[in-house]
Parts: C-alpha cells; sequence; structure tokens
C-alpha cells in the first residue's frame, strides 16, 4: 500500500500562519494595553498640572484679594470715598491786600451784609410771588431800574386769569391747532397789559415786582443776589428769622473792596466783579479755563486783574452729608497780599500838583482845548514806579470836574516833539553824521514844494551840547540829512535812504520809544508810526513830530539816558506775601531787569546828558522846570499836534502840546520823571499866549520828589 504524504510546507506555512495571527493579536492587546497605560498615565500627570494650576490661580487670587483688601484697604477706600462723596467749594474768599512801598495799606476788604435767592425745587410762581411781597414787606430795594417789561411781566403771572382774558377765542383756537405757540400767547398777553392795568400798582407792588425779577433773572438753581448794599441789621435779621417759611431766601457775610486812600490811584488799582455779575463776560472762557465758576468775583482790569493769581482767595471746601448738610472739610484764606512800587504820599502829593494846576490854568487865555496832564516817576536804576499819575478837567453843569485819567499814561499816545532830541543825537554818533562838539550853523531848511523847516528863532552857531541846550531843530535836520544820505540844497526836491527811518526807529527803540516799556498793566500802546517816508518826514521824525509815543515810554527813555544806557522794565509789583505773614519773608520779590542796553558809546551818552544838564541852566530851554539845588538834568520838547473840538471824533482844531522829561541829581540819578500836557495853546485867537503849566507842573513835582527823598 503506498501512503501519500503531504507536504511539509503547506502544513508548516499553517502552523505558521497561525502561530503569526496569535502573535499579532499578542502585540496588538500589549499595544493596547500600553495605549492604556500611556493614556492613563498623561491624563493623570494633566490633571495633576490642572491641579497645580488652580492651586495657583487660588494661591494668585487669595493674594490679590489679600492686597486689595487688607494691604490697598486705605487706597481704595478713598478711591470710593471720592466716587461716592459730594464735595462743593463755599462763597468767593476775600482777596489778598495791596500796600504801597512802604507798608502802608491801600486796599483791603470790608464785610458787607447780603441777601440771596437760590430756586428750591418744587416751588410754584404764585408761592415765588408770594415770597416776593413778604421779602419787600421785610426790606427796602431800589427798584428804579425796574422796566416796562419787567412790570408787566409780573402782572401777567400775578393775574393770570385777567392776562388769560386779554386773548381772543380765535387766537386760543389757533393756539390749540398750533398756529400759534405759547410763546406767541405771552407776548400777545404782554403787547395787552395796559398803563391802566399797571395804575394800580403801589409802592409794595414795585418792590415786589422788583425782588420776583432778580429772583429769576439768569440760570434757575443760580444764586441771585436780592440786596448786597446798605442792608440794614434789622433786613438781616427779619430775612435769618423767616427762612423756614422763605424757601430759598438766605442771608450770608460777603466782602467788598476798601480803599484807603479814596480815589487815590483809584483806576490802577483796578476793580473787582461783584457778587451778581460774577465772571465778566469778555472774560469768562478765560477764567473758566482756569478752573474758575461763573459766580465767581474775580479782578476785572489793571492791577486786580494783572495780579489775580496773587490776590485771588482760597475758598472753603465742604462735604455734602447723607442729611444735606455741609461738612467743613478745608478752611478757605484770604489771598496772598502785594507790595507795589507806589509811594502813596508821593501819588497823593503829584495828583494834588496836577489837579492844582489844571483849575489854574483853564483860567488862561488859549486854554479852551487843554483838558489834562500826565505825571509818571520811576527810580532810573530798578524801573519802579514811584508815583502815575493822569487827571482831566471837564466842564460839567458850568463848573468844572475832575477825573482820573490815569490808565492814558500808558494808553494815550502823543507827539511829545524835541524831548527826543537825546535820542536824535545818539543817532547822529552811532552813524558818524554827528561829531562830538561839531559846530553847525542854525539856519531854516527849505525842501522843492515844502513849507521851510526851522527852528523856534535864529540860534547862530551850535555845537552838540549848545544845540540840545538851545533844542535846535535845524541842528537835527542837518544830522538826519546825512543819516539818509541826502545832498541839501536849498528849495531843491531831496533825495533821502528810507532806511534812514528803520536807522532812528531801531535806535528809539531801544531807548524805549515806539515799543513795550514792560509795564506790569494788561494793556499798553506802543504809539503810532508814520506810514509815509517822505524827505521830510525824516527830519520831522529827527525833532519828535513824526511818530507817537506815550508818557511811559517817554519816562523809560529818559531813565535809559540817566542810568548809561540800560533800559529797565517798568514795574509796579514789589512783593508778594502770604496771608498773615506781617509783611515778613516774601513769597516774591521782584527783581530789576535789564531789558536791553542801548547800542553806543558811553561817551556819547554822556555828550547827552551833558546837553540835558545845560537845557535846565539859566538860559537853557528848560530853565525853571526842576530847581537847580537838586542838581537837574533834562530836555523839554513842544509838538505841533491836533484836537478834536467838537466832538465828532475827527482831530481838526491845530493845537501846542508840552512835554518835558528829566532826571536827578545828574551825577547820580535816583528820580527821572515825564510830563505831558496835551493841546495847552492854540492859533484860533488873536493872541499867542501859552499858558506855562508844563513847566509848573514839572518844577513843583520834582521840588516835592526831593522834599520826601532828601
Amino acid at each position: 500500500m503506498k501512503i501519500t504524504k503531504k507536504p511539509l510546507n503547506k502544513i508548516s506555512k499553517k502552523k505558521s500562519s497561525k502561530k503569526i495571527v496569535s502573535n499579532k493579536k499578542r502585540t496588538l492587546n500589549n499595544i493596547n494595553k500600553k495605549k492604556k497605560r500611556n493614556i492613563t498615565r498623561t491624563i493623570e500627570k494633566r490633571y495633576n498640572i490642572l491641579i497645580v494650576v488652580v492651586i495657583l490661580i487660588m494661591f494668585v487670587l487669595s493674594g490679590g484679594l489679600f492686597y486689595f483688601q487688607v494691604v490697598k484697604t486705605s487706597v481704595y477706600t478713598e478711591k470710593l470715598k471720592n466716587l461716592t462723596e459730594v464735595i462743593v467749594e463755599g462763597d468767593s474768599a476775600p482777596r489778598g491786600r495791596i500796600y504801597d512801598r512802604n507798608h502802608k495799606l491801600l486796599v483791603d476788604n470790608k464785610p458787607k451784609k447780603v441777601i440771596y435767592y437760590k430756586a428750591v425745587s418744587g416751588v410754584t410762581t404764585s408761592e415765588e410771588i408770594d415770597y416776593a411781597y413778604k421779602v419787600a414787606d421785610m426790606i427796602d430795594v431800589d427798584y428804579s431800574r425796574l422796566l416796562d417789561y419787567d412790570l408787566k411781566y409780573f402782572w401777567m403771572k400775578n393775574n393770570m386769569e385777567a392776562a388769560n382774558k386779554k386773548i381772543t377765542d380765535q387766537e386760543w383756537k389757533d393756539l390749540y391747532e398750533r398756529k400759534l405757540s405759547l410763546d406767541d400767547i405771552q407776548d400777545l398777553k404782554l403787547e395787552r397789559i395796559t398803563d391802566e392795568d399797571l395804575a394800580s400798582f403801589t409802592e409794595r407792588d414795585y418792590e415786589a415786582s422788583y425782588i420776583y425779577y432778580l429772583m429769576n433773572v439768569g440760570y434757575s438753581f443760580d444764586e441771585k443776589i436780592i440786596k448786597d448794599s446798605d442792608v440794614t441789621d434789622e433786613e438781616y435779621a427779619l430775612i435769618s428769622e423767616n427762612i423756614d417759611v422763605l424757601k430759598g431766601f438766605n442771608t450770608k457775610l460777603d466782602w467788598e473792596r476798601e480803599y484807603l486812600y479814596g480815589d487815590t490811584l483809584r483806576t490802577i488799582l483796578g476793580d473787582v466783579s461783584s457778587s451778581k455779575a460774577g465772571l465778566p463776560y469778555e472774560l469768562k472762557d478765560e477764567y473758566l479755563a482756569k478752573g474758575y465758576e461763573l459766580n465767581d468775583r474775580v479782578g476785572i482790569n489793571y492791577l486786580e486783574y494783572q495780579y489775580e493769581d496773587y490776590l485771588k482767595g482760597t475758598k472753603n471746601t465742604y462735604e455734602i452729608l447723607e442729611n444735606g448738610s455741609r461738612k467743613l472739610i478745608s478752611p478757605g484764606s484770604r489771598g496772598n497780599d502785594i507790595v507795589l512800587t507806589i509811594d502813596i504820599e508821593l501819588q497823593k502829593a503829584v495828583e494834588q500838583i496836577v489837579i492844582d494846576n489844571l483849575y489854574a490854568a483853564k483860567k488862561e487865555p488859549n486854554t479852551e482845548f487843554y483838558n489834562h496832564s500826565f505825571v509818571i516817576i520811576v527810580d532810573p536804576k530798578t524801573g519802579e514806579i514811584l508815583a502815575m499819575v493822569g487827571k482831566q478837567i471837564v466842564k460839567v453843569d458850568g463848573k468844572y470836574e475832575i477825573h482820573d485819567y490815569t490808565p492814558q499814561v500808558v494808553t494815550s499816545p502823543v507827539v511829545i516833539g524835541s524831548a527826543v532830541k537825546g535820542a536824535s543825537h545818539i543817532v547822529g554818533y552811532n552813524t558818524g553824521a554827528l561829531q562830538i562838539g561839531e559846530v553847525r550853523k542854525d539856519f531854516c531848511i527849505k525842501i522843492a514844494a515844502t513849507p521851510e523847516k526851522c527852528s523856534w528863532t535864529t540860534l547862530g552857531s551850535l555845537n552838540d551840547i549848545t544845540a540840545l541846550k538851545m533844542s535846535s531843530n535845524s541842528y537835527q535836520y542837518q544830522t538826519a540829512i546825512k543819516v539818509g544820505k541826502g545832498n541839501y540844497v536849498y528849495n531843491q526836491p531831496l533825495y533821502i535812504d528810507p532806511e534812514a527811518f528803520n536807522i532812528y526807529r531801531n535806535t528809539f527803540a531801544e531807548f524805549g520809544l515806539g515799543i513795550s516799556t514792560g509795564i506790569d498793566l494788561p494793556v499798553e500802546s506802543y504809539g503810532y508810526k508814520g506810514d509815509t517816508s517822505n524827505p521830510g518826514n525824516i527830519l520831522d521824525f529827527a525833532i519828535g513830530q513824526f511818530d507817537t509815543y506815550t508818557a511811559a515810554q517817554l519816562v523809560q527813555y529818559v531813565a535809559t539816558i540817566a542810568n548809561n544806557g540800560q533800559r529797565m522794565q517798568l514795574h509796579l509789583l514789589k512783593e508778594v506775601y502770604s496771608e498773615n505773614s506781617n509783611l515778613e519773608n516774601p513769597l516774591y520779590t521782584y527783581e530789576p531787569k535789564v531789558m536791553n542796553t542801548v547800542n553806543t558809546k558811553q561817551e556819547y551818552l554822556d555828550r547827552v546828558k551833558l546837553g540835558f544838564k545845560a537845557v535846565v541852566e539859566p538860559s537853557g530851554t528848560g530853565s525853571g522846570y526842576m530847581p537847580l539845588n537838586i542838581n537837574p538834568a533834562g530836555k523839554t520838547g513842544t509838538s505841533q499836534s491836533y484836537a478834536d473840538t467838537d466832538g465828532d471824533g475827527i482831530d481838526d482844531t491845530e493845537t501846542l502840546t508840552n512835554t518835558f522829561v528829566g532826571f536827578a541829581p545828574y551825577d547820580n540819578p535816583t528820580f527821572a520823571f515825564a510830563v505831558l500836557s496835551p493841546n495847552v495853546s492854540h492859533y484860533q485867537n488873536k493872541t499867542t499866549y501859552r499858558t506855562q503849566v508844563n513847566q509848573k507842573i514839572s518844577y513843583e513835582v520834582s521840588k516835592k520828589f526831593f522834599e520826601i527823598y532828601k
């Protein structure tokens, strides 16, 4: 029997394949087990990380909570307080005082009683009218400023039924159909209120009407001043005792400025806005930008405005509590005190000198158009203004009155004439058009097609000193022609280099003529510059007959000469002190400021000073303008000017203006001053008489100064 054997390879293949499958399963199982173990480990790992992160977050949150609630408790408590508390300021605080240079009190504050009204929510019109009548029974008010409109409006509000009857049925229908507005209806009512309707008004009605007007003028919930002047103790007490029944009415103590020297320097000291007015309209934006409130009292002009930042007081600060009462947080204080450079005794004396001479001059011929004079005195070494005066005399109802004109010392430029010849000499010296000691003959200058230009008289041969002493125009004309590179021939056209105007103006500016003096007042005029450049104009310029200058510029000019070419800033503020300092240990002291030094040689300035000294000596044009015992120097000026004689705003009458500048002592000046008297004479009458008012003022002022400052 034959035995057939199966191939071994097939059997082994089957066994092998089974074994491979089995191994694969085992491998897969192992892999899956490993994966499961890895996933488990990963999950556990991530879970552990998450726990750590959560713990860290909790730690940070706990730390932050601890920091904010424990460490920074006070900070956030304060922030919460700031967000929830209501802080208000009290009424305007008193301002700082103003003293003169010798610590004499010029301006103080004095208390005044005030009755005011602040609207309360829910008060009806009829209640307000009732309050107005009750208050009218308690106080006296001046209702003279009450307008017809205000009277009619009060009548309408107080007689609504009668007022409504003045509207026709058709007009009510038009209102219902919106053809008319409520404002239109009110206007119709007011138009139809007659004099007969108002005829029944008594004194009490008028007073109540005015009080009602004051209660409602301006913004609804603003504080309205009902009465703040001449409030009697009885009136003050009556309102104070009845504030519970007069809802919105109350009393308070306010302050007002007190001027211990009356009208002396009054305009320059400036004004403060009233409780009623608050911020003036023209300055509203400026003050609001600085954090002021609309009802704040502020300086509105001159020194009160200029030094508002020093003078303003600090108001009380209150917290409004839940029950509506106020808790004082920070007490207010009076503003800082300021000390001026002014000597009030000198100021008073100079004002009286000017006033007396104004009255006297008006009794002289040819003074119809003369009505004011200016005086300003400075220390030439520091620029401190010791006195400044402007006074105007005006006829009212047939009698003369004196008005203050002091601000015009810095705002009213005039043609000043020969007083500028010191600066003109410097132009000549600097350009080589004039030599020290140069002798020239005084003669009239005649340019083609123009009138002759002459000195006030024929003066013969002059050098640079005597030209100033005798105030020769011709001498200056000849210098100006050389400065302008001209070739003068009698009665022929004259060419002048226009640059000559710039040369003159630039040098004049170094003395303070035609530019800012730096004076610490909010307004100052720089004068007017002539706008033509004809050859004859440069001749006019050289003798002060072209551009115009103020008294302040003129005094800075002569002070610069006295101070050897150093131009000092003019100023009125000397020191600033804190409240209750007893004027010791100043917060601020003004340091004299040199604005520029004249670009010239000292020997040239010395020649000008020597010429000014000669002016006031016997036979000089300024003889009698200053006492000789004070060792003076100075320069006169006379100019042709024009005045508005018929009040139409146009200068139509030719007049003469007198000026004088001076300083003393000559060798060590402590005093420099300028005196201007416009329109002292004219050519309308047959007489050529000219008052010597400017000379008299100059002499008396300089004498008085050295009586006070011996």
